[in-house]
């Protein structure tokens, strides 16, 4: 049995990889095809071209690459129908899976369409649910309140647990590694080269600030390979010299020792919540999407551990509000006393499925339920 893989960027690689593990365990005859990240690759697929090139976010920032995406998805969908695939597995990035997942309904129906992450219809763009099952079979679902918007759609959607839950935290040996006198400061500027080169200068202001409150300061600054050439160049003027990490395991311990995050939205909000990390949420991006996505917004949050713990006790600056003279006193409010955050963030790993199947297992028995 095949099945075709696509995954857009590094989130998405690690969704795949354990999926194809998950897979491996109750189907051990399973083949995988697609579009692959380091991890996945690892996992023995190859892909078709680097998944670095899919990794573009926001209306004006995929408009100069729009000819070269489309050629992509095309591509794609070819050689989806081309091989002997019995489903295709779009991972996250639906501004290109999606595409590709329509255009292989209408050449080979008999595929069956899997989306794994469902997108954020209860945040923006509702109508999006609708278009999806027009060539969406199944999807597979991270957060616990999203399968009735699928279903009612008109789509099967499991609730399969957030991968975040079932990832290695620190040994004691790779926590002891950032040991030190001063706080530490978690820098997360994101994975994507647009919102890196958008916050990481705010974050040097950021520590340039909090350098003057704590002259002991060290700063942790976790990256991704597709970003690590720009963060250590970006990183060379920064008042306090960041220690940045590139290696599993100093991540793991980077996260589970700092005192407090400054981190871009997305997913790694969780993360910090599994390390039981407290956090202020600073993302920025081009002034037209932005405008774009507030006037189509549905939510007073972007924060993952906002809504699912549904509080809101995890600052956020967005947009002009992404400065570092507000941002700083935020950071200072949470060395000072992280506890309101604490409640919280041991919410959101109870309701995501923290210390149950692992959602790599789940959603591989989600896949196979549909074949």
């Amino acid at each position: 049995m095949k099945i075709f893989l696509v995954a857009g960027e590094p989130s998405g690689d690690r969704l795949g990889a354990a999926l194809m593990a998950g897979l491996r365990v109750l189907r051990p005859d399973v083949e995988f095809a697609g579009v692959a990240g380091p991890l996945m690759q690892a996992a023995g697929m190859a892909s078709l071209f680097p998944m670095e090139e899919l990794s573009v976010m926001g209306i004006a920032e995929v408009l100069p690459r729009y000819f070269h995406l489309k050629r992509r998805i095309r591509e794609v969908a070819e050689a989806v129908v081309a091989s002997d695939a019995v489903a295709l597995v779009t991972i996250d990035s639906p501004d290109f899976g999606l595409r590709v997942a329509a255009l292989v309904k209408a050449m080979k129906p008999a595929v069956r369409t899997i989306h794994y992450v469902a997108p954020s219809v209860w945040a923006w763009r509702p109508g999006r649910a609708a278009k999806m099952a027009r060539h969406v079979d199944h999807v597979l679902a991270l957060l616990p309140f999203e399968p009735p918007y699928m279903q009612a759609a008109g789509m099967s959607c499991d609730f399969v647990g957030h991968p975040v839950v079932a990832e290695a935290l620190a040994s004691e040996e790779e926590r002891a590694v950032w040991a030190g006198t001063g706080p530490l400061l978690l820098a997360l500027p994101g994975s994507r080269r647009g919102e890196v080169s958008r916050l990481m200068p705010v974050l040097g202001e950021v520590v340039g600030l909090l350098a003057t409150r704590y002259p002991g300061l060290r700063v942790a600054l976790p990256t991704v390979p597709g970003v690590a050439g720009l963060v250590r160049e970006m990183a060379a003027g920064w008042p306090v010299t960041p220690t940045i990490v590139e290696e599993a395991g100093a991540k793991r311990g980077a996260f589970a020792a700092a005192d407090v995050a400054v981190a871009a939205s997305g997913t790694v909000s969780l993360e910090l919540a599994a390390n039981g990390c407290p956090m202020v949420i600073a993302y920025d991006m081009h002034p037209l999407t932005l405008w774009l996505m507030r006037r189509a917004a549905l939510i007073d949050t972007v924060t993952l551990v906002n809504l699912v713990s549904e509080t809101r006790v995890v600052p956020e600056f967005i947009g002009e509000r992404c400065r570092a003279d507000l941002i700083a006193p935020a950071v200072e409010a949470l060395l000072a006393d992280p506890s309101p955050q604490e409640g919280a963030m041991s919410l959101v790993m109870e309701r995501l499925g923290k210390g149950g199947t692992p959602p790599g297992l789940r959603a591989a028995q989600s896949v196979l339920s549909v074949l």
